[in-house]
């Protein structure tokens, strides 16, 4: 594992308990950081800081779609960190697998909720945070879905391409700070959001990668790791693209 300078830097991982999010919070510990992992399972979220070893790590209960709950734990970490320097919005849902016409308003609307409200609330009270010291990292993780659009998954596609245009909004937005706001799309990464496709959906993700294979979680981290580092300082409003070639764009 190559050596990324994260030391004692203070960085939130929201659904940080499993999957992609805890990968990123173990490199981000091994690497330095002080990790607050923010996920609504809260028995899950004490024991995966408990697994970052060495550090006090913090594990936060939070509901990513309340405005609330998210500026309580914003307010939460600063008070115990004394700051957040980097924030990795991993939290996210797929949603069913089933063609437009037939898609359940409920279920579109669950999906925006934690896919985009709850990341925008996240990435609104954090970035308030970092204006105040004029320093940090916001790294947002959005998917080759909302480039490409997956059949069969228009929420999910939809709402990741959501994160992008706010991801470079953002970016603009607070180019001139100490701030830098960038995105990563992989493609299908094997976790537990598998559990919420189907067989066939699956497959069609696997046929498009040109690597014939999917990501490892940690090759995710790896770049988020870079991205949440100083050494980042050039790139912001950018995606960057985990996608074993699919990514044409």
């Amino acid at each position: 594992m190559n050596a990324i300078d994260l030391n004692k830097r203070c960085a939130v991982v929201t659904g940080g308990a499993a999957g992609i999010g805890l990968a990123i919070a173990k490199r981000f510990a091994a690497s330095g950081a002080r990790v607050a992992i923010w996920d609504l399972d809260e028995a899950a979220a004490r024991s995966a800081a408990a697994a970052l070893g060495g550090g006090d790590h913090l594990a936060l209960t939070v509901d990513v779609t309340r405005e609330d709950s998210v500026q309580q734990a914003t307010d939460a970490t600063v008070a115990t960190m004394g700051r957040i320097d980097a924030l990795v919005c991993s939290a996210g849902i797929a949603g069913p697998n089933v063609p437009t016409v037939e898609y359940a308003t409920d279920a579109w609307h669950k999906v925006f909720d934690i896919n985009v409200h709850g990341l925008f609330y996240c990435n609104r009270a954090v970035g308030r945070a970092m204006l105040e010291r004029n320093y940090g990292r916001i790294i947002n993780i959005a998917s080759i879905a909302g480039k490409d659009g997956n059949p069969n998954a228009p929420a999910y596609s939809a709402s990741k391409a959501a994160v992008i245009g706010l991801t470079k909004s953002l970016g603009k937005e607070m180019a001139q700070t100490g701030i830098r706001v960038n995105c990563v799309t992989p493609a299908a990464v094997r976790t537990a959001i598998f559990d919420q496709m189907t067989q066939q959906h699956i497959d069609f993700m696997l046929s498009k990668i040109p690597m014939g294979r999917f990501g490892e979680v940690d090759e995710i981290a790896a770049l988020v790791a870079w991205l949440a580092s100083e050494e980042c300082s050039f790139s912001t409003g950018a995606v960057f693209d985990l996608s074993g070639g699919r990514a044409v764009y």
